[in-house]
């Protein structure tokens, strides 16, 4: 078994709901084998409130999260990064920096549930589907055996991990 830990970066154009959640969940999850950062293009400047209250109604720590430009990423002393995954369709599209490491990337596209604005009890369930829609993709991925595929076949299945389209969870 390596002791080697894999740095991820979930993207998103404002970093205040779904990177969050992602770079929150991976850090959870998979403690000791990666740690994982969340950025945006164009970070809102704040995280979402529904994004903290629901993490903080799953126990998670929130303390130290917050919206935060790519560029703190690509800049000297960033750490070098294995893996970048977009999670929102805007960020895919954008052109992105030069990432240390040279880091895999795929596109897991979630919708947003920060969009959601007809009533709070429907935002709340947005926030909850995007938060299992990324656990359960999350759960995949800390799963491959990432020391023992090559690149074409881990490339491969990070692309089919993002089209996995299971929001199935318990509600808390």
């Amino acid at each position: 078994m390596s002791d080697r830990h894999y740095n991820a970066l979930f993207l998103c154009t404002g970093n205040s709901a779904r990177s969050i959640l992602a770079e929150s969940i991976l850090n959870r999850i998979g403690v000791g084998k990666f740690r994982a950062y969340s950025a945006g293009s164009q970070p809102k400047g704040a995280v979402h409130p529904m994004a903290l209250d629901l993490l903080r109604r799953f126990s998670y720590a929130t303390d130290g999260l917050r919206s935060k430009n790519w560029n703190e990423f690509a800049a000297a002393g960033a750490p070098d990064l294995d893996f970048v995954f977009t999670v929102c369709d805007n960020a895919a599209g954008e052109v992105c920096p030069v990432w240390p490491g040279q880091p895999m990337t795929a596109h897991w596209g979630i919708e947003d549930p920060a969009a959601v604005t007809s009533s709070s009890e429907r935002q709340e369930q947005a926030f909850k589907a995007a938060y299992f829609q990324l656990e359960r993709r999350l759960q995949i991925f800390i799963n491959l055996p990432i020391a023992s595929l090559d690149k074409l076949t881990l490339q491969s299945r990070l692309d089919s991990i993002g089209k996995t389209n299971d929001t199935q969870g318990s509600a808390a």
